[in-house]
């Protein structure tokens, strides 16, 4: 059985992997007032930052369900089954969006996973499914290893402006208005699917410092961890930050990632976070 996988941009998987392990890539859209762009395909991090200095801030938009309708059709053609990996439905809904179009498609069974999470750990699910589907596993087992990680995936981030969250409808005003009159860092974090603050923290500096604490305590039993240092536009300091945990955790295998235009529009610039896994 031939088993296909999907995910779509907000994963922000590197060109070199998602073309090495054949993951197949549905892009969620940008729209600068009545311009709408297919984020990473027609619009890049580095351009969506750009933009949002000098316009308004964009809206986001899942793919058309046709555009999935399409993608699912031609996969058809080579293959038995599909695995389609998104992100949270709790915040955005493509992952119900694939659900939809798999029941419109023909000549090859659908199955819709909901990461619950976003970005490069929403990655990390791809990754593991393409390596395994390559391997000849069928999608049942498949899916079940991909509950299984689950268990273990963690990730934290922050930011440097709660108004981005606040405007595009991922926190509450009162959430929002609390932390700017603190002038905290709040850490957040995926709970039941949805973005809430975990705790409050004063500065940059000591919510980078407390991240690492909740690493050290994901990685204490010893197990082979995965992890990635997502930014939003501070590449340098994310690099030095990975750099300092590579020689705390040499056991843990870290990646550098990046939050792209969908996610950017909600996070902003400034952001970081760091997501793992149990390997």
């Amino acid at each position: 059985m031939r088993t296909a996988i999907v995910s779509d941009s907000t994963a922000y998987l590197p060109k070199d992997l998602v073309e090495e392990l054949n993951i197949h890539i549905i892009p969620l859209n940008i729209i600068f007032g009545d311009e709408s762009y297919e984020e990473e395909l027609e619009l890049s991090a580095e351009q969506f930052y750009e933009e949002v200095k000098r316009r308004e801030l964009p809206k986001t938009s899942m793919p058309a369900i046709g555009k999935f309708v399409e993608l699912f059709e031609s996969l058809s053609k080579e293959y038995d089954a599909v695995i389609s990996i998104h992100l949270s439905s709790g915040i955005s809904g493509t992952y119900q969006g694939s659900i939809t179009a798999g029941e419109m498609v023909e000549g090859i069974e659908v199955y819709s996973f909901d990461s619950e999470i976003a970005c490069m750990p929403q990655g990390f699910f791809a990754i593991e499914a393409a390596k395994m589907a390559a391997q000849g596993q069928d999608p049942q087992t498949i899916m079940t290893r991909l509950d299984e990680m689950k268990k273990t995936m963690g990730a934290y981030f922050m930011v440097d402006d709660l108004a981005h969250l606040q405007r595009g409808g991922r926190l509450s005003s009162a959430q929002a208005l609390i932390g700017g009159l603190l002038q905290v860092k709040p850490l957040l974090h995926f709970e039941n699917k949805v973005i809430v603050p975990f705790e409050k923290i004063r500065t940059r500096k000591k919510a980078i410092k407390r991240i690492v604490e909740l690493l050290k305590e994901a990685v204490s039993d010893g197990a082979a961890y995965q992890a990635v240092v997502i930014h939003g536009n501070c590449e340098e300091e994310a690099a030095n930050w990975k750099a300092e945990l590579e020689e705390l955790f040499p056991n843990v295998e870290f990646r550098l990632s990046y939050f792209g235009a969908v996610i950017g529009t909600h996070l902003g610039e400034g952001s970081l976070g760091l997501g793992w896994v149990k390997k």
